[in-house]
């Protein structure tokens, strides 16, 4: 019987050094037994039988989708580790019916979406966006700049997620008001983050930024259009490093263009990037960043720590601790 761990590593190549950078690679190597040298998905695809044998897949971008036809030729498969964010792209119903537990990183990549978006959020209370903006177009500074500045101003978080609760601990540093739209949370969680639950319709009339974490579900596609976007106070600072299809571009576009008060921050768009002749790149209102949030470059590596320690936990026999849940995966980002 066989007591150490078999894994095998997939992923897309050029991301994976800095994911899995050859120290944690090593490390990994000292926990299981590597059963080859990493692949992508393209190599996999081509010789599938090498997951004969293999106990636990890790993986992170360019991950290969665990069907049926996939899932033949790992019979002994027990854990798959995805060091990125969403796992929906990669599982099917053939996957979720072996009751294997498939563990996200979505808890390291939420760091620095967390520290992104705080980032941005002080800028919004001071407008900088904005201010920067308009002395470019004047040619001069404005004699005494009205921004709602970081304290008693309120700071609207549409979705409470990891990355929303995240921002939220973060905001309890400041002296704003934290309000929040998310109808999966209750009362006694919003206490205990410091925060205010209310309608959607409210947290966007009374922020001064508003701050987008929902998931993008067939609720939430498009939600964000001229409804909501038009009771934006004077002068508000929307930012979304959620999904771009939680935005209905036509929309939003037709506001932006007639409310130069505004800006939008938008670090996802649907599609990404944007058409070459969107609207997106020419609104001066607009700051478009390609997809910075998330993790880049060393910050990857936290992801790739994660999947090591959870590695850990299963050789161990202990709890995994970033295992999806089947019945919220539908849900999730």
């Amino acid at each position: 019987m066989r007591t150490t761990l078999t894994a095998l590593l997939v992923m897309e190549e050029e991301r994976r050094a800095d994911v899995y950078p050859a120290s944690l690679l090593e490390e990994i190597g000292q926990v299981a037994r590597w059963q080859g040298p990493p692949l992508t998905r393209t190599q996999l695809a081509a010789d599938p039988g090498v997951l004969a044998g293999v106990d636990v897949l890790l993986s992170g971008w360019g991950a290969p989708v665990l069907d049926g036809g996939l899932l033949g030729h790992a019979p002994d498969l027990r854990a798959v580790l995805v060091a990125g964010g969403s796992v929906r792209p990669l599982t099917t119903p053939e996957f979720w019916d072996r009751r294997i537990p498939i563990v996200s990183a979505a808890a390291a990549n939420a760091v620095p979406v967390a520290e992104y978006t705080l980032a941005q959020i002080l800028l919004g209370l001071k407008q900088v966006h904005r201010i920067s903006r308009e002395a470019r177009a004047h040619r001069k500074f404005p004699a005494d700049p009205q921004v709602p500045g970081g304290y008693g101003s309120r700071v609207g978080l549409f979705g409470l997620g990891r990355i929303g609760r995240l921002v939220a601990t973060h905001l309890r540093r400041f002296d704003v008001e934290v309000l929040a739209s998310d109808p999966m949370t209750d009362a006694d969680t919003a206490e205990g983050l410091g925060l205010r639950l209310v309608g959607t319709e409210e947290l966007f009339a009374t922020c001064d930024v508003v701050s987008l974490h929902a998931p993008l579900l067939p609720e939430t596609e498009g939600l964000v259009g001229e409804r909501l976007l038009s009771r934006l106070r004077e002068g508000a600072t929307l930012i979304n490093t959620a999904r771009g299809g939680l935005v209905d571009e036509e929309e939003a576009i037709r506001v932006l263009g007639g409310r130069p008060d505004l800006t939008a921050v938008l670090d996802v768009t649907c599609p990404e990037p944007p058409d070459p002749d969107s609207p997106w790149f020419t609104l001066p209102n607009v700051v478009l960043t390609p997809h910075l949030a998330g993790a880049m470059g060393r910050e990857r590596a936290r992801m790739g720590e994660l999947v090591l320690d959870e590695l850990r936990r299963l050789v161990r026999g202990e709890p995994l601790r970033h295992a999806v849940d089947p019945e919220l995966a539908g849900t999730l980002a």
